[in-house]
């Protein structure tokens, strides 16, 4: 197969594209995603409604939230980001399997007592619980499986309050299936008929760690996201992925053919909006994903987050721009071009021109578009940017 670059001039955004792609979602472009946390999800359910064919590669190395218990019980990598994105790319219509959706997305109660959550999990394995029941077989015997699994496996300490079933429907496949991901991701993607692909950008059962211009090493996502702890104290110096969570002991990890062959049919590659570090470099992290995204000769896109991110301090734009394509070389090679990583920069209209000038300067396009409405601030229309993204592919 000979690939060769076609360059046309694009209208932005394009309603010819945009009108096309609504008419036939079933037909739209493979845009690929490399995200996690919740920041892209909103975006990711609006392109349901131009694409069923968007691609989505998720960071699998939290360790707070709802993983971290899942991730200490079982010493599996984190699912939380995997359930949520599978759930807001779900079939929602009455052709998908709405009574699958609301158990993923149930929770039990924050403030029940412990054998009472436990009876309900009983209930739901035994196939009497009201959510499980209303499930149409073989489905239903599917995710008895899989949550029996889990309450056979699950260690008499682990705390059910606020548990997500989806997560837990996810832990037990993984236990099921000689703890991979792929196998339990693809079942679930059937089960609530994803429209679109999900999957962790490696099965690797790993942590985040940096190093901070002070010298400190910080070990763990959920100390560094600013969230469930303190916002660190000095920008991040180094970046790594981490064998454990009891300090630091660098870790090497392959990007998987798989996920390799999903940039390779990519029409367009998107840096999404979330915290920087812990879901969007992380993803770049694995070995030879740098040189998958190089070899494409399709738009690739970054969409900066809006906002304070605790991650990120004081970092300009340009130093964002400027730290992405630092952990991009470190794969593809420092001789390698930047308008092979990154082309193209979408910003809102208000952000100041002169914040971008240093961006344009080494040859990035950067695109300053009506982003933000007044029923969407603080974050992004995910309209204008679907139909952006859309239209550059």
């Amino acid at each position: 197969m000979t690939e060769f670059t076609i360059t046309r001039a694009v209208r932005m955004p394009d309603p010819f594209r945009i009108e096309r792609f609504l008419s036939n979602p079933k037909l739209g472009p493979r845009l690929l995603f490399f995200s996690g946390g919740s920041a892209a999800n909103g975006v990711a359910q609006h392109l349901k409604r131009y694409t069923h064919n968007s691609i989505h590669l998720v960071t699998p190395f939290d360790s707070g939230g709802s993983s971290q218990g899942l991730r200490l019980a079982f010493n599996m990598p984190a699912i939380g980001d995997l359930r949520s994105r599978l759930m807001a790319l779900a079939d929602e219509t009455v052709l998908g399997h709405p009574e699958v959706f609301r158990l993923f997305t149930h929770r039990f109660s924050k403030s029940a007592a412990q054998a009472d959550l436990a009876g309900e999990l009983e209930a739901m394995i035994a196939g009497t619980h009201p959510l499980v029941g209303a499930i149409e077989q073989p489905m239903r015997t599917l995710i008895q499986n899989q949550l029996g699994m889990f309450h056979a496996a699950r260690p008499k300490s682990f705390d059910l309050r606020g548990a997500s079933i989806g997560n837990l429907i996810l832990a037990g496949g993984y236990l099921n299936q000689n703890q991979q991901l792929e196998p339990i991701i693809f079942l679930v993607s059937k089960l609530v008929g994803v429209q679109g692909t999900v999957r962790a950008v490696t099965d690797d059962n790993l942590h985040l760690g940096a190093e901070l211009a002070n010298g400190d090493v910080v070990i763990g996502q959920h100390f560094l996201t600013g969230k469930e702890h303190p916002p660190l104290v000095s920008p991040i110096r180094d970046f790594f992925l981490n064998r454990g969570l009891k300090g630091k002991d660098p870790a090497h990890s392959v990007f998987p053919d798989r996920n390799r062959s999903l940039i390779g049919s990519a029409d367009l590659i998107c840096y999404a909006p979330g915290s920087f570090y812990t879901s969007l470099v992380a993803n770049l992290l694995p070995e030879g994903v740098g040189k998958a995204i190089a070899r494409r000769t399709v738009p690739k896109v970054y969409v900066p987050s809006i906002g304070w991110d605790p991650e990120t301090g004081d970092m300009s734009l340009a130093d964002k721009v400027h730290t992405l394509l630092t952990y991009l070389l470190k794969d593809a090679g420092p001789d390698c071009p930047a308008h092979k990583l990154l082309t193209c920069v979408i910003v809102d209209r208000s952000v100041p021109e002169e914040e971008t000038l240093e961006i344009s300067a080494r040859g990035i396009a950067v695109l300053r578009l009506d982003l933000v409405s007044k029923v969407s601030a603080p974050y992004y229309d995910p309209v204008p940017l679907c139909e952006a993204l859309v239209s550059l592919t």
